[in-house]
């Protein structure tokens, strides 16, 4: 897969959000074992310590964990992933409507129009 990053936003950020996503997503299983350093690091054509930062990044998040000399995994507490699936569905909702109401639409005009949508 491609990836193309934005230079507006640190590529360890953006490497965060996409693990972030592929967990919250399901595409990543709880308990799981995540790909190497060097095997992200060829995926995203990233530096390794720009993946590291990455996977630091998420274990201080406890989306993943290390196991001493096993490797890293996805964190089993369900609790965790769902919240942090709630607070990208916000942040998405968020910018959508803040944008929506740049056209000139309310909220209520948002859901209703969404409600419309076959």
């Amino acid at each position: 897969m491609n990836y193309t990053f934005n230079n507006d936003v640190p590529i360890y950020l953006q490497i965060v959000d996409i693990i972030t996503s592929d967990i919250v997503s399901g595409k990543i299983a709880p308990g799981e074992k995540i790909p190497s350093v060097r095997d992200y690091a060829v995926l995203f054509k990233a530096n390794p310590n720009t993946v590291c930062k990455s996977l630091a990044v998420l274990e201080d998040n406890h989306l993943i964990y290390t196991e001493r000399t096993n490797g890293k995994f996805v964190t089993c507490d369900l609790d965790v992933i769902k919240s942090y699936k709630e607070k990208i569905f916000n942040e998405k909702v968020n910018d959508f409507l803040i944008e929506m109401s740049s056209l000139g639409y309310s909220k209520e005009e948002v859901v209703k129009k969404i409600m419309e949508v076959k």
